[in-house]
């Protein structure tokens, strides 16, 4: 399969389906983070070019619940919301130039997309594919299975996950490089998609 993973620097979900034989293809506004196939552009300048499979990771910071409040606070933060879903619906397909790939996966976090949009096809966790760790993260799918759990883990005896703080935030302070740290796809997870995706017909 020829695969595009859209919005990714990281190269983790490239080189989970290049492990697995696929043609794979990053693209991302950022380089990559380790060597393998990567365009740094805008993402909508490649999608003719004859993918069979999408998987887009459009960044969430205009679209997340988390940050929707401040669109009511600053100025001009409605407009790059609705720049962000643009870029989401044309990632989908919906009348645009990537209606032609016939399978699509896109990912985020709850938020504009689940009512500008549609609903999520499925939300998974990182506990569900081998990791200690909570982050629900919504997929909308398109001509794919829902991926299903690989190695579903037991929440730790002391009530929360690794990444958690007892009461159940997540403990990554703010800092210059968190939303960039907090994109990164667990590798279970990637290691899932290639796995079944990869054979998706």
């Amino acid at each position: 399969m020829r695969v595009l993973v859209a919005c990714e620097f990281s190269g983790i979900v490239r080189d989970a389906f290049d492990a697995r034989g696929h043609y794979a293809m990053s693209c991302d506004l950022l380089p990559s983070e380790r060597p393998g196939p990567h365009v740094i552009g805008d993402v909508q300048e490649i999608l003719e070019e004859g993918w069979d499979l999408l998987i887009a990771h459009p960044p969430c910071t205009y679209l997340c619940s988390s940050g929707l409040h401040w669109n009511k606070r600053r100025p001009g933060r409605e407009q790059l919301t609705h720049e962000a879903m643009l870029l989401v619906f044309n990632l989908m397909g919906e009348g645009s130039i990537a209606h032609g790939i016939p399978r699509i996966a896109l990912e985020n976090p709850v938020g504009r997309i689940s009512t500008a949009y549609r609903r999520p096809d499925q939300t998974i966790q990182p506990w569900q594919f081998g990791h200690p760790e909570s982050k629900g993260t919504c997929l909308w799918l398109k001509g794919l299975p829902p991926l299903r759990p690989t190695n579903i883990l037991k929440l730790p005896d002391r009530g929360y996950w690794d990444n958690q703080t007892p009461s159940g935030q997540n403990k990554l302070g703010p800092s210059p490089e968190r939303a960039r740290n907090r994109s990164r796809t667990y590798t279970g997870i990637a290691a899932a998609m290639a796995e079944q995706w990869g054979k998706s017909e």
